[in-house]
């Protein structure tokens, strides 16, 4: 009644991705320079668009399981943009911003073998379960500023792997969301992850540290947050 809320002692208590009833997640492949290089790709003209299922989302301290069979599971942080109001057919990078309601760490765990060496699409790589999660916290637009001024860290075991920054982003935040609203209708609440730099197991010389039971992965963004994560078998 008095418009406030009590404080609660976060003791103990799960913290859930700072976004309910998610309708989709677009994701947004081969987006840094830095990591188009480390992987030997060409730069693309547009956006690489990708989906992944919105259950595969989980909060941001929860359990990252491993899939059967995995032996390339790798990391990836992330730029999460919240759509804030519907968004069809952007013409310019002024509207595109202005549909968007705010940001979060994401991190788009990915498992490389299913993604790239079973034939089809990136699709079975990118969408096993726990493989998105989110937050911990959905910062507003206004208080984020440019998001091309951002800074992106990942550490494995506390060893910095990812060290970036979104001005290396070929296709800008601003781009991206006019881009994708061509293509599709984004509504409220959907999310779009915009790529990451380099740095990910992918781009290491051989042997490549994938991911394995037991590791730690941390990743933060400048103000938005910071995630941790234990990796356990699926």
């Amino acid at each position: 009644d008095a418009g406030e809320l009590p404080a609660l002692d976060a003791d103990g208590l799960r913290v859930g991705p700072p976004l309910a009833r998610i309708g989709k997640v677009v994701c947004i492949g081969l987006n840094y320079h830095d990591h188009a290089r480390e992987t030997g790709a060409e730069p693309p003209a547009e956006p690489v668009v990708f989906f992944k299922a919105a259950d595969t989302v989980v909060g941001p301290y929860d359990t990252v399981l491993v899939p059967r069979n995995s032996v390339k599971t790798d990391w990836e942080v992330e730029l999460a943009v919240v759509i804030g109001r519907t968004a069809r057919y952007l013409e310019s990078h002024e509207e595109a911003l202005a549909h968007v309601a705010g940001y979060a760490v994401a991190h788009d765990v990915s498992e490389r073998e299913f993604q790239i060496e079973r034939g089809g699409t990136w699709d079975k790589g990118k969408n096993c379960e726990t493989f998105n999660p989110l937050g911990p916290w959905l910062v507003t637009a206004d208080e984020v500023g440019d998001p091309q001024g951002l800074s992106l860290r990942l550490w494995v075991n506390g060893e910095l792997k990812q060290d970036g920054t979104t001005a290396e982003q070929i296709f800008p935040v601003a781009e991206v969301v006019r881009y994708v609203s061509q293509f599709m209708t984004l509504y409220p609440g959907d999310v779009i992850n915009t790529g990451t730099p380099a740095g990910v197991a992918l781009g290491q010389p051989e042997p490549k540290p994938f991911l394995r039971a037991g590791d730690v992965v941390e990743l933060e963004i400048s103000g938005l947050g910071r995630q941790r994560q234990e990796l356990k078998d699926a």
